[in-house]
């Protein structure tokens, strides 16, 4: 089988915080004054990032949540390896992953970048380095004693870069619902939560997509110019008052 690249579609835009955020990170709380759970930083800048690992990850469990195509074999529920499902087209799977002799395996056709703090300035006055502390209780249910926490998060307000791009290959066989599935995984993140503690109120996102461009195999050869869908995406997600460097593809 020939496999041959088709296009690329390049999906940019903002993540905006809506309530704190905590994705990361290590424990210090063998430091006196420590917090019990760090964000995750850029070791040179110090600033805060939303790894790509950890957006991707929950786009993929979502929306195999929304399809039902969870994968409970062998007693533990994880993704699917199903190459019927659009789930594991899109992140990748191992097809018969439980037989050595016909094991094969499709790479991910979604890349989903590290998401840099756009507006640090907004920040620098903050308790911790760009970052607040949330005090939480957890209470003994027999004795009623309250145990102290303490997490860092980043503050509601803050903004990322969204970059993400999904590679199209002439032989994918769900290529042409790829991109209304990675639209349909960010809703569902929308709805839901990034990164720890969302069921106390931490990870609430908002997606503002600004361009969305695909850019054919021809075009790194420029012998073809890219072309706008951002007519796709879905106006929930969509970023309203887009820059006109947004709107040119090129």
């Amino acid at each position: 089988m020939t496999y041959r690249l088709i296009k690329k579609i390049i999906i940019k835009g903002e993540i905006i915080a809506e309530s704190g955020i905590m994705v990361g990170g290590s424990s210090s709380a063998f430091q006196i004054g420590g917090t019990d759970k760090q964000v995750i930083r850029n070791p040179i800048n110090k600033m805060p990032y939303i790894p790509g690992s950890s957006l991707k990850g929950k786009m993929r469990s979502l929306l195999e949540l929304s399809e039902g195509t969870i994968n409970s074999s062998r007693g533990n529920f994880g993704p699917t390896h199903d190459p019927n499902h659009i789930a594991a087209q899109l992140f990748g799977h191992i097809k018969n992953r439980d037989q050595n002799d016909n094991k094969s395996q499709q790479a991910s056709r979604i890349i989903v970048r590290d998401s840099e703090l756009k507006n640090a300035d907004d920040f620098n006055d903050t308790e911790l380095l760009y970052t607040e502390v949330k005090a939480e209780n957890s209470i003994d249910r027999i004795t009623s004693a309250a145990n102290p926490r303490f997490f860092e998060r980043v503050p509601k307000g803050a903004k990322f870069d969204l970059n993400i791009v999904i590679n199209i290959f002439s032989h994918d066989k769900l290529k042409d619902d790829f991109l209304s599935a990675v639209f349909q995984s960010l809703k569902l993140v929308q709805d839901d939560y990034l990164g720890g503690g969302g069921s106390r109120g931490n990870g609430q996102i908002r997606f503002e997509i600004s361009q969305v461009c695909s850019r054919s195999a021809d075009y790194y050869t420029s012998k073809a110019d890219a072309t706008s869908l951002f007519d796709l995406v879905p106006e929930e997600l969509q970023k309203k008052n887009r820059d006109e460097k947004d709107l040119q593809c090129n």
